[in-house]
């Protein structure tokens, strides 16, 4: 006859298991002997056994219960609807790896590809890391709220990227963002987007972008613009200039889409 710390350790178990079991109703708790131990025997090895070979598999201690005094039939039933329960767990777990996994690269977990390869093709030309974080979030606010046109807006600016004027364009924009706003570079590069803009309009008309919502235009405008005293002049220049706007420069004038 053995104490329960015997018991525990000839199944490998705790102590505490063993008591958890008992207070669960799975193992049967013998009455003490005249020395105040509690004795178990064989039949209390064997169950114990049992329940732990059902939980280590992954048996909820709920459904132990039932199994340990479980026909075949009725043993062979439940155990296979217990691994469906577990394969459906090891499913969820794999999915929720991938998630996690995507972690390491924030941008796939929330961005369609086209916009995470736009992202890294603006890294790769030296677009500041300041330039490329404002345009993630406003990829994020866009992709939002129409995901399939995020996606194929940003393969466009992949091609407009390839156009040597545009990209030197975009990069002097971008290391504009801390010039001061009293800066006369902001004049000349006022006059060089306007004029650009003006050789491109008839070749491309209106950009997909315009089919932004009116909400969307003016939220993204007014997160970006205020972060630098330089674009907010900027956008003063251009509209001298004739055109309106900021996330969607238009000749003003156009009725925004």
């Amino acid at each position: 006859m053995l104490t329960i710390k015997q018991l525990a350790d000839y199944v490998g178990v705790t102590v505490r298991a063993v008591r958890h079991y008992h207070a669960r109703g799975l193992l049967p708790e013998p009455q003490r002997d005249a020395s105040g131990y509690r004795r178990y025997g064989a039949q209390a090895v064997a169950d114990l056994v049992r329940i732990k070979t059902l939980a280590e598999a992954g048996v909820p201690l709920s459904r132990v219960q039932t199994l340990l005094h479980a026909g075949p039939d009725e043993f062979a039933r439940a155990v296979e609807e217990i691994d469906r329960s577990l394969l459906a767990e090891i499913d969820r777990l794999q999915r929720s790896r991938q998630r996690v996994a995507q972690l390491t690269s924030g941008e796939r977990l929330v961005l369609p590809a086209e916009v995470v390869d736009y992202l890294d093709l603006l890294r790769e030309l030296g677009v500041s890391d300041r330039g490329v974080a404002m345009e993630r979030e406003g990829w994020i606010i866009i992709a939002a709220r129409a995901p399939d046109r995020a996606a194929e807006w940003a393969s466009d600016k992949q091609v407009q990227m390839k156009n040597p004027q545009f990209r030197e364009l975009y990069l002097a924009f971008d290391r504009s963002f801390d010039l001061a706003p009293d800066d006369p570079e902001l004049a000349t590069l006022a006059d060089r987007v306007c004029a650009f803009l003006s050789e491109v309009e008839a070749e491309l008309g209106p950009s997909g972008e315009a089919e932004l919502s009116e909400q969307l235009v003016p939220l993204l405008d007014s997160w970006i613009l205020p972060s630098s005293p330089a674009w907010l002049r900027m956008k003063s220049l251009i509209e001298e200039r004739g055109w309106t706007g900021w996330t969607q420069i238009e000749r003003s004038g156009r009725a925004a889409r």
